[in-house]
């Protein structure tokens, strides 16, 4: 921090934060996956891999029209983190679907 000629240090400018609303946030992940994952219309994540008898962030992605969209391990992993860190508040032993056109999460119905 600079010094002032009495040798005290400058106060900082208090930087104006702008803190986005949850809602803000939420469309801004939405497009954050969606250019992750090209093609992608819905996004499914659990805490629970289809095989695995331990907790793992999980994630899937499907298109427009249902069908599955292959991810990488990385893909997966990242994908259902950053969806799990958005949403605290929601009790992660269900399957939820991320619609990425409205930014909404609900539980996923049925399997896929």
């Amino acid at each position: 921090m600079p010094k002032s000629r009495s040798g005290r240090a400058l106060a900082a400018p208090q930087a104006e934060v702008d803190e986005p609303t949850a809602d803000a946030r939420r469309h801004r992940l939405a497009a954050l996956l969606a250019d992750m994952v090209p093609g992608a219309r819905t996004i499914r994540v659990s805490q629970q891999q289809p095989g695995q008898n331990w907790p793992s962030p999980y994630a899937r992605a499907y298109d427009a029209q249902g069908q599955l969209i292959a991810l990488n391990r990385a893909q997966r992993v990242t994908v259902a983190r950053w969806v799990i860190r958005a949403h605290p508040d929601v009790p992660w032993e269900e399957t939820y679907d991320l619609d990425l056109a409205a930014s909404t999460l609900r539980a996923a119905g049925g399997g896929r």
